[in-house]
């Protein structure tokens, strides 16, 4: 049977902390927050509808 991969950091590549799982250390945790707080993770979505989203008065 073969051994299973070592996880590793989403942000680097090195090999991942208990203490900071999914990543390796604090630095790269508070990278990828950076991240989504920046939006660099948001998701393509369709254009809004014309008038969508809109007060109608």
């Amino acid at each position: 049977m073969s051994r299973p991969l070592d996880p590793t950091c989403p942000v680097c590549g090195r090999p991942q902390v208990p203490a900071h799982a999914p990543f390796c250390s604090r630095t790269c945790r508070d990278r990828d927050l950076i991240a989504w707080l920046e939006g660099r993770y948001a998701l393509p979505c369709p254009p809004d509808e014309e008038g969508e989203g809109e007060d109608r008065r």
